[in-house]
């Protein structure tokens, strides 16, 4: 356990050793101030059922900013490794691959939950200023909060499993976006395809990240997104976990 802590402090601390992490968190807070502004400003042209979280969290800014910062967050992790050729070093430490692999995920994992830490203050303004709620219930910002875990704990495992790949960190950055992409625009299927049956959209809507959001961030939690988003972090890591132990004794 001592050496994983060491592992996961290694990955945490090159973080904010390196200048990426503090362009990544102005450009994220620039973004999703933004988009908090726009969403509040559409709900102030007149009466709706919309509140400010589900306005904040469904707009096309906010996914923008949101899809960008995992390529930035985990396009280092392996590949930075295998081109400076410290993976060598790492390896030669009494440490097994599978503490390697999930100690760079986890890193991530931990610097994208600090990216979002500062979000909540643009609830507790808007309440503080205008004494009203932002959502109707406690259970949005917690749904809404969840699902955003669910979905990066996800999303980084597959950026890792990208970063892996390669020794190209541009190269790494565009496959995780790619692939991240696809995974949203298949959950889009459901709206494009009008001639599908019932049957196919509810299947569409089962990978549809937007719609897990519109769904969460009305306090609604679906347990069915839980078992995707989990299963699917999982499988990443593990098939991370195999590439690493390929590439490793290629070296």
């Amino acid at each position: 356990m001592t050496k994983f802590l060491t592992l996961l402090g290694r990955e945490v601390k090159s973080f904010f050793y390196s200048p990426i992490a503090y362009v990544v968190m102005c450009f994220f807070l620039f973004l999703t101030g933004f988009s908090f502004y726009i969403g509040v400003s559409i709900l102030n042209r007149g009466p709706t059922d919309v509140t400010v979280l589900e306005a904040f969290f469904n707009t096309i800014l906010f996914w923008i900013a949101y899809l960008l910062i995992f390529p930035l967050i985990t396009m280092r992790s392996f590949s930075e490794e295998f081109k400076l050729g410290t993976i060598e070093a790492l390896m030669t430490a009494p440490v097994k691959d599978w503490q390697v692999v999930i100690s760079k995920w986890l890193g991530c994992l931990i610097f994208y939950i600090i990216l979002w830490i500062p979000t909540l203050v643009y609830f507790w303004v808007f309440n503080w200023a205008t004494q009203s709620q932002a959502a109707h219930a406690p259970g949005a910002y917690a749904g809404s909060y969840l699902l955003l875990l669910l979905m990066g704990m996800f999303y980084i495992s597959v950026g890792c499993f990208a970063s892996v790949l390669t020794k190209n960190q541009i190269i790494a950055a565009i496959i995780s976006l790619v692939m991240i992409l696809m995974l949203l625009f298949a959950g889009l299927l459901q709206y494009v395809m009008l001639d599908v049956s019932g049957t196919m959209r509810d299947v569409f809507g089962y990978f549809s990240a937007i719609e897990h959001m519109e769904t969460f961030s009305k306090g609604i939690i679906d347990t069915r997104p839980i078992v995707w988003y989990l299963t699917m972090t999982t499988l990443m890591l593990v098939l991370t976990y195999q590439v690493f132990q390929t590439r490793k004794w290629k070296l």
